[in-house]
């Protein structure tokens, strides 16, 4: 994932102008990220936090969060403008949490790079830090069918909802919920909630 890592950094400057509030995502989203945060028991990560603005709002409505991203500069960026909360340069794919440590992890729209040949290390690492009954919410790129397309940082996949619940529960987790939404001017959004 070191090749992401530059794509991002590269291009961190324009993210964040585009995409670093949540000013700037959908009420649909807002919602659903705040009602899952509301249900977490004990610590979360937020895991590919990108700019920390879900970080933040997590941590505003009282989740003890820290966030996470390969993207130095994300992660430099995240620490100025909320000095308050704990964030580190580091990987979905080797978290820095003990076994079964964790009420939550945010993984929104950080897996979207993952090869189908590899997001199941990933998940089975989420999965080894959260307690029983801890909440995963993913967020990504909803299609037809798995399959790559040009993103515009670097190469991403599109998955049904269906493939990528199968890939969850052969890591061990039960869907709670899923959510796809289509509109014009963006490409179709999907999320599940996954309890471990």
């Amino acid at each position: 994932m070191n090749e992401v890592a530059q794509a991002y950094g590269a291009r961190a400057a324009e993210y964040v102008e585009l995409l670093g509030s949540v000013d700037a995502m959908h009420p649909s989203d807002r919602e659903l990220i705040g009602t899952w945060g509301d249900q977490l028991v004990g610590a979360a990560i937020d895991a590919g936090c990108g700019p920390g603005h879900w970080t933040d709002f997590l941590a505003r409505r009282g989740v003890d969060i820290r966030g996470i991203d390969l993207t130095p500069a994300f992660v430099e960026h995240a620490r100025r403008r909320y000095p308050e909360l704990r964030f580190a340069t580091g990987s979905v794919d080797a978290l820095d949490a003990s076994d079964a440590s964790l009420g939550g992890v945010l993984a929104w729209y950080s897996l979207i790079h993952h090869a189908p040949d590899a997001i199941g290390s990933a998940l089975d690492e989420i999965a080894r830090v959260l307690r029983p009954g801890g909440l995963l919410l993913i967020g990504f790129f909803v299609g037809p069918a798995v399959e790559p397309f040009e993103h515009a940082v670097t190469t991403a996949y599109r998955w049904p909802v269906a493939d990528l619940s199968e890939r969850l529960r052969a890591s061990g987790f039960e869907i709670v919920e899923s959510h796809t939404r289509t509109g014009i001017g963006y490409r179709p959004h999907g999320a599940i909630v996954a309890r471990r």
